[in-house]
């Protein structure tokens, strides 16, 4: 029996992930599948919050993939805003590996680069499905210019799409200007505009990237959507429910979107049912369900554990064929009964 333990480091995950976009926009797309035919446990995230700390929180989310990942484990990760003010990201992780078979731990991963890339990952595929035109877009919206804004759009040019025009917002000042020098590439774009307001930036883009901190929604106009983008809800709660009532609504997982004030959630609470949900990505995928080009479409992917032990499990398994694991030898001491 092996129990070894190993660990592997942010720069490896880096190194593997950053030329490997498009294999992992499909390790992502198989996991929801996977997830769809029930090969896959996923209870909801677990909290942590701190009564003097309100706006910092670090959360557990425990899986387990079957189908060709067999493998379970949890991701913790914190989430700490006021982290952006001193300069460096909110957001530090590690995700736990475990065998499926013994249930030791066999890995542990350094995971914020994990989590942001299979949440852009998971946007992109979202993108491809419910873009009419697949990897092409007039103008692109990203509205919120930090860390998770820097994956999707590295994760739509890494896997192929031709943007005319790149729109940025943040209400932070300089953001966007950064974004602009230090993010896009001039040469795959027409146009890289920082807009002066957020309103203008909704109602000129074709694809709309929402990756904003904020706490409650603050787009209330549904007539910002009236020529029916694809927004791609990452932050979960920046639409009012109302525009999700008149729009096209795609999920992760129907159950798991359904909590923390997110903005389906707030829907149901309004609605007292979910029957504004047009389906699952997954179910999309599969053809189980359908969109039109008559609303807007909304893509609100809640995040799940499933993702983060594929992508991870897939990342631990590249590093070993490669020899880039830490391999921390003797770390479990008494293995005899």
């Amino acid at each position: 029996m092996d129990f070894g333990f190993s660990v592997i480091t942010g720069h490896t995950v880096h190194a593997l992930l950053t030329p490997r976009k498009r294999e992992c926009v499909e390790i992502v797309r198989q996991a929801y599948l996977a997830h769809h035919a029930r090969h896959s446990v996923n209870p909801n995230s677990y909290f942590l919050r701190f009564p003097e700390k309100p706006s910092a929180r670090i959360i557990a989310l425990p899986a387990y993939l079957g189908d060709r990942f067999n493998v379970s484990g949890i991701k913790w990760i914190a989430s700490y805003p006021e982290n952006v003010a001193a300069g460096f990201p909110r957001a530090s992780a590690v995700l736990i590996l475990n065998d499926y078979e013994t249930g030791y731990p066999f890995a542990c991963l350094e995971s914020s680069i994990i989590s942001a890339a299979r949440t852009a990952a998971s946007a992109v595929l979202g993108a491809e499905r419910l873009s009419p035109e697949g990897r092409r877009a007039r103008a692109v919206g990203i509205v919120g210019n930090g860390l998770i804004a820097r994956y999707v759009y590295d994760f739509l040019i890494g896997t192929g799409w031709e943007i005319e025009a790149v729109r940025l917002f943040d209400t932070r000042a300089g953001e966007s200007e950064r974004f602009r020098d230090e993010v896009c590439d001039a040469s795959r774009h027409r146009q890289i505009e920082v807009m002066p307001e957020g309103d203008a930036l909704l109602r000129s883009c074709d694809l709309i990237v929402l990756t904003t901190v904020a706490p409650r929604p603050y787009i209330l106009d549904g007539s910002l959507l009236a020529h029916n983008p694809v927004v791609l809800n990452l932050s979960l709660r920046d639409l009012a429910p109302e525009i999700l009532l008149g729009s096209y609504n795609i999920v992760d997982d129907v159950d798991h979107v359904m909590q923390a004030n997110s903005s389906p959630h707030l829907a149901e609470q309004l609605t007292g049912n979910r029957d504004f949900i047009t389906g699952t990505l997954a179910g999309l995928i599969s053809g189980e369900c359908a969109i039109g080009r008559d609303k807007p479409v909304v893509f609100s992917p809640f995040g799940l554990g499933i993702l983060d032990l594929a992508v991870g499990k897939w990342i631990h398994d590249l590093a070993k064929e490669r020899g880039d694991v830490v391999a921390v030898n003797g770390f479990f001491h008494d293995v005899t009964r």
